[in-house]
């Protein structure tokens, strides 16, 4: 993996997710990717990481895709990926649709620093509200509309990325980072992802429990319109934490 991908200590843990979805869907062309599920089981290095897939049929229209993500003979990481037929839009569909918010023209770009997060570098990052991270903030929320500078296409990999772009959640209540690592991360798909066209996602991540050394952020993926295209989750490891 390109070093420009690279997050705070090794290769971007979105970028593995986005590659995990991509070979999946690969996998089982005319399909739509639904769900996926990555679980980190070893540190990512640099180096060649190779992404190895395996189809299993349930029923006619879903197929499961096993994807093990491995460097040298390390086991890096195991993913399930849920495919399968989509149907046409009914009236009777039930549609997550938010109130909409300012989109990102005129808002101020925030910066990651990518001599500290080199993958920062990738994105344009404008935030809607809430605090900023190491800000000693006394809510553990983020808000902002994300896009990649070089243009890519909104499917499910681009959503899988983008929704571990933003740090995690916690960060806004704390005055200097720390390291915390995902060591499960679950994405579902909630509308059809028709309009393939590079666009600007609104990312919004909350952090609903850090405690005895772990932290659960819970992510919402929008399009302008403010309809719900996923929902993410991830549970970290809270290296060093301590009461600030």
């Amino acid at each position: 993996m390109d070093r420009s991908w690279w997050g705070w200590s090794g290769p971007f843990g979105g970028a593995i997710v986005a590659l995990a979805v991509r070979v999946a869907a690969d996998a089982v062309p005319g399909a739509s990717v639904r769900t996926v599920d990555l679980r980190f089981v070893g540190k990512p290095a640099g180096g060649e990481i190779l992404l190895t897939s395996s189809v299993r049929e349930v029923g006619r229209h879903t197929r499961i895709v096993d994807v093990a993500v491995t460097q040298g003979t390390a086991e890096i990481g195991v993913a399930s990926v849920t495919a399968g037929r989509v149907g046409e839009a009914d009236d009777g569909d039930i549609v997550d649709v938010a109130e909409p918010v300012p989109g990102p023209e005129g808002l101020a770009q925030f910066s990651i620093p990518p001599e500290i997060v080199p993958m920062g570098g990738h994105l344009d990052l404008r935030p809607v509200d809430g605090p900023l991270p190491l800000t000693g903030a006394d809510e553990a929320w983020m808000r902002a509309w994300i896009v990649t500078r070089t243009p890519m296409a909104l499917d499910a990999a681009y959503l899988g990325l983008l929704a571990d772009c933003l740090p995690p959640a916690v960060f806004p209540t704390l005055a200097a980072p720390l390291a915390i690592p995902t060591v499960a991360f679950s994405m579902h798909i909630t509308a059809p992802l028709d309009d393939p066209e590079p666009a600007p996602v609104l990312v919004h991540t909350r952090n609903i429990s850090t405690s005895g050394g772990w932290s659960v952020d819970d992510t919402t993926l929008r399009d302008r319109g403010g309809r719900l295209l996923a929902s993410a989750r991830q549970s970290r490891r809270v290296v060093g934490w301590s009461a600030r």
